[in-house]
């Protein structure tokens, strides 16, 4: 089974992953979870159905104008399955029946040219806007500072063009990982895109927060693939991208990805495709240490020759994870990593490893991690049914950094969380020339309080990637929740900057109040 193969999943409000297809808890996930101090907690409330949304009569007769009044849905149930995101906390308020964040209505535009009037008209109907498509954001990215309404992209959902000879697609912003894939497979193309979000995220999700996807080691980060774009704006639209590279000016390509909707809304997207692999082959590699493997992966990054997938796992991910406690000899111990090819197997990357004191374990735990890694989020839900607080949060640094990095990051979410021990597991899955990616989970029992027990935690990480020279934000984005903390990275005068550049765009703060920058102030001449 590739990718392609895979359908297009409508996830259920307030909890992840295909309704037709619950992943159960393993026996020995729930006799784990006893030795964490995890009790099943009583059912939550969940939310009581309310009424329509809170719109006059003349905003809802302009929505009805610009898209049609079968595509303006005010409606308890459409709004309350745009509230919020996939965090962890998000669920969680979910399950609580915290109505707050709420749409009061749902706008499906059928193209551009209605996203644009609707933009253009939402300042004179004191309308804010959320852009959505697959909804799957998970640091507070769809939860605006102010009354809104979301605009779902769900039916921009056409590949406008494939060019063969230039090896470009371009995709409008509503359509879905699997769809994409199916649609570039249809003509022997595939785009290499493949985030854990995958069966969920959309084309306009992963340029507008940088996604990056496992196998970035072959195919690059999302960013590194857009080549254009189009965005419309409440000041208007924007197309970028004549040219595959270009000196004239700054590239401000750059400027709308990673921006959260915060200027406006993408719209469509030009991406570089590759053509269909007709092999594929993963396997895995055990080393002693996280310091051993380390030092393995990074001589592929520098030196190559790189996989399509690379991923090392540290030693309590790896115990955590593997299925088969023997997997790595007699359950000795040690760290797994994983790589794989789009095309024939490099002999040349295994002998990196080998040198480095890799020993190759076969195509087993490859294959397993490989037809499993869409459904290990599907086990978050069944874990909050368990009492259990399961959470992740993601860094980069430069390499000589990622040893002091993992450590603060782990000792500070320990330290935050110590009346409920914790489990932290760690691994690098996006790797560069110069550094790589650290990405986190973390398991506990749950507090009385579970939402502002995870904020403590993700406040005490924040603090510990700055002080250890960490980015804030690999590929998870902003949003609200790292807001602040992006603040500080960047500074005053940058902030500044994009606040400049939101008020051109966005003069009236329509576009995702709060999201990505602090509430932006009027500009005066001095």
């Amino acid at each position: 089974m590739t990718e392609s193969d895979l359908p297009v999943v409508q996830l259920t409000p307030g909890r992840w992953g295909d309704p037709a297809h619950p992943v159960d808890l393993p026996a020995a996930a729930r006799e784990a979870l006893k030795h964490l101090g995890v009790h099943r907690p009583a059912p939550p409330p969940g939310a009581a159905a309310g009424g329509e949304g809170e719109l006059s009569a003349s905003q809802l007769g302009f929505l009805r104008a610009v898209v049609g009044s079968q595509h303006v849905r005010s409606d308890w149930d459409s709004r309350w399955a745009h509230t919020r995101g996939y965090s962890t906390t998000d669920l969680l308020r979910f399950r609580a029946g915290d109505t707050s964040d709420m749409p009061d209505a749902v706008v499906y535009p059928g193209m551009h040219d209605e996203v644009q009037e609707l933009l253009a008209g939402c300042a004179e109907h004191d309308l804010a806007v959320v852009p959505y498509a697959g909804g799957t954001s998970v640091v507070g990215g769809l939860a605006p500072t102010r009354r809104f309404i979301t605009v779902d992209l769900e039916r921009l959902d056409q590949m406008l063009e494939l060019d063969e000879i230039s090896r470009t697609a371009t995709l409008q912003a509503g359509v879905r990982g699997p769809a994409a894939e199916a649609l570039l497979a249809e003509r022997g193309y595939t785009l290499g895109h493949f985030p854990q979000s995958y069966e969920g995220a959309s084309i306009g999700g992963y340029a507008a927060a940088r996604s990056s996807g496992q196998s970035s080691a072959g195919y690059g980060r999302f960013d590194q693939m857009v080549v254009g774009l189009t965005v419309t704006t409440p000041s208007g639209t924007i197309e970028l991208g004549r040219a595959p590279m270009s000196a004239a000016g700054p590239d401000l390509r750059q400027l709308v990805l990673g921006s959260e909707g915060a200027f406006g809304i993408i719209t469509s997207v030009v991406v570089r495709v590759r053509p269909r692999p007709t092999e594929r082959h993963f396997e895995g590699w055990r080393f002693d240490t996280f310091d051993a493997g380390l030092t393995a992966v990074r001589r592929l990054a520098q030196d190559g020759p790189l996989p399509t997938v690379l991923r090392l796992s540290d030693e309590v991910e790896t115990a955590v994870n593997l299925a088969d406690p023997d997997v790595l000899g007699g359950g000795s111990g040690g760290v797994l990593a994983i790589i794989g090819f789009d095309g024939p197997y490099n002999q040349a990357t295994a002998d990196v490893l080998t040198a480095a004191g890799g020993q190759n374990l076969g195509e087993g735990p490859g294959e397993t991690w490989r037809t499993g890694r869409y459904r290990a989020p599907y086990l978050r839900d069944p874990l909050l049914d368990e009492g259990a607080l399961v959470e992740t949060l993601e860094t980069a640094a430069f390499w000589s950094r990622i040893p002091a990095l993992k450590a603060a990051v782990t000792d500070a979410v320990t330290g935050a969380l110590s009346a409920t021990p914790p489990l932290v597991l760690c691994h690098i899955s996006h790797v560069y020339e110069t550094g790589a990616s650290l990405y986190f989970t973390v398991i506990c029992a749950q507090a009385d309080d579970p939402v502002e027990q995870w904020r403590t935690a993700k406040q005490a990480a924040n603090q510990a990637i700055a002080a250890a020279g960490g980015t804030i934000s690999h590929h998870h984005g902003v949003g609200t929740d790292h807001r602040d903390a992006y603040t500080a990275e960047i500074g005053p005068l940058a902030i500044k900057a994009l606040q400049a550049v939101k008020h051109t765009l966005d003069p009236h703060n329509v576009m995702n109040p709060g999201i990505l920058l602090p509430e932006n102030r009027p500009l005066t001449s001095s």
